[in-house]
């Protein structure tokens, strides 16, 4: 069904782009990140769930914005998916029990990556026709950067990456589980995706909200203690495991062919793929959050990355390697198959059932996720509705389209994508780095004095002549920088 001359362009373009470039540059990123900001990503980790909490600020229409629980539930939504469930499987029958730990490695320094780009999609975000607002790395290109074709060429990038490629992923992934499962034909799973995607779609972005924030938390929940079953179970067998993962690491007792720079490729592209962490795609979703100040969705989705590699990705690794009938190779049974046939052993046929279900309520919650970091876009390319029209049917027609082509080519193509809008965003991050550290260094005062802390543009020293939404009181708030803050 696909072509050979694009496989070889995907192929080709994999190879150049990630053993040439983009590992080490998500490293170094990450790194300087976290030097420059002290290691902002451990420093704040209780200030994280104390925000999480928070109640959205009402809006200049009098209705109420999308909360940063429901800003961080549609990133969440995109995070938690086939990144977990199928991509972990994949990394490790490709590189070994080691890329588990370069997945680790990726979140511990991306958490850093993704506060810095979470909290400049809030600096830089606009009002949308809705009354609330949208951004992301399109926009701080552009106003941030004074580079317009930058922000046009991300813009057209994560669309067709999220909401055409990565969601061929998902319904990829949400077929193969129903036909390993009970048999159905890709077909018709297809054309079911197809038709729910649609309803969804057209009802707008707190229809996502409101759909994504009841569906993952459930979900995850279920997931993570059906794996706390599973380890307690097999509580003897998960020392060695750690060992394994470690020695797997750095080409120690190496159980793919592929070698040690294998390994560290699988965990790092996987682990991108699962956390998203500098990638450019979840500051579209914290641009969405009414909160007071841009550092507090900064926090959040430097949680969210934590919660998707360290508690989901990890669970997920633990209970593939302690399934004795795992095969480690390109020959190798891969994706969700693998997750299935671990979870039946572990716990029945009950286990396999429920991953189907799981994999379809996560792998669709990211369909809505993708849909809306393309429509982010799409807007801030045009606001022709006849473009935005057919941009939703595409989108449905590739969800189709996903559920019936090979899932090597499927993962390979999103690799490629994937790693193009981290090449822009990371750049971009770098050249906007000093906004940030001035923004967080104002968070930082406001709360040592006990305060709500508000953002207001004219208290950092960072020209922010371009910024539309903060101003004096951007959201007419009761609550002044001089009202103390009470907890």
């Amino acid at each position: 069904m696909i072509p050979d001359w694009f496989k070889s362009i995907v192929a080709t373009g994999n190879d150049l782009i990630w053993t040439q470039f983009l590992i080490g540059l998500l490293l170094l990123a990450g790194v300087f990140f976290s030097l420059s900001s002290k290691f902002i990503q451990f420093r704040m980790l209780k200030e994280m769930f104390r925000v999480i909490g928070e109640k959205p600020e009402t809006l200049e229409d009098g209705k109420k914005g999308i909360s940063s629980m429901q800003a961080f539930m549609i990133s969440a939504a995109s995070r938690v998916g086939t990144g977990n469930i199928a991509g972990v499987a994949t990394a490790i029958v490709l590189g070994g029990p080691g890329a588990v730990f370069w997945m680790w490695v990726i979140a511990f320094f991306g958490a850093a990556s993704a506060f810095f780009e979470a909290t400049l999609a809030q600096v830089y975000k606009v009002k949308d026709d809705e009354g609330g607002f949208r951004g992301g790395p399109a926009y701080y290109m552009e106003l941030g950067l004074g580079q317009k074709w930058l922000g046009a060429t991300f813009a057209i990038l994560i669309t067709i990456t999220f909401a055409f490629v990565f969601n061929t992923v998902q319904s990829n992934t949400i077929a193969e589980s129903f036909n390993t499962q009970f048999n159905i034909d890709p077909i018709w799973t297809g054309v079911f995706l197809a038709v729910i995607t649609a309803l969804v779609i057209f009802g707008g972005v707190r229809s996502i909200a409101t759909v994504s924030s009841a569906i993952v938390p459930v979900m995850a929940i279920f997931y993570i203690l059906i794996v706390i079953f599973v380890l307690v179970t097999h509580a003897a067998s998960i020392i060695p495991m750690i060992i394994a993962i470690f020695k797997g690491a750095f080409g120690f007792g190496q159980a793919v062919a592929g070698g040690l720079g294998f390994t560290v490729m699988q965990g790092i592209k996987r682990g991108l793929f699962s956390n998203e962490a500098g990638m450019g795609s979840a500051p579209n979703a914290a641009a969405t959050a009414s909160v007071s100040h841009p550092v507090k969705q900064g926090l959040i989705q430097a949680l969210g990355v934590f919660f998707d590699t360290m508690i989901v990705c990890t669970a997920t690794a633990i209970m593939i390697l302690l399934y004795s009938g795992l095969e480690f190779g390109e020959k190798a049974p891969q994706g969700v198959a693998v997750t299935q046939s671990a979870l039946t052993a572990h716990v029945g046929s009950f286990g396999g059932l429920f991953l189907t279900f799981a994999v379809f309520m996560f792998a669709y919650s990211s369909v809505i996720g993708n849909y809306y970091y393309g429509q982010s876009n799409v807007e801030y390319l045009t606001k022709n509705k006849f473009v935005m029209i057919f941009f939703r049917v595409i989108v449905v027609l590739m969800v189709f389209l996903g559920a019936v082509v090979k899932v090597e080519t499927v993962w390979a193509t999103a690799d490629l994508f994937m790693g193009l809008m981290a090449i822009l965003n990371i750049t971009a991050i770098i050249g906007l780095a000093h906004v940030v550290f001035e923004v967080a260094n104002d968070y930082i005062a406001q709360r040592k004095k006990g305060l709500n802390p508000v953002f207001k543009t004219n208290q950092v020293k960072a020209d922010l002549s371009s910024v539309e939404t903060w101003g004096e009181n951007p959201y007419h708030l009761p609550n002044q920088p001089d009202t103390p803050y009470h907890k």
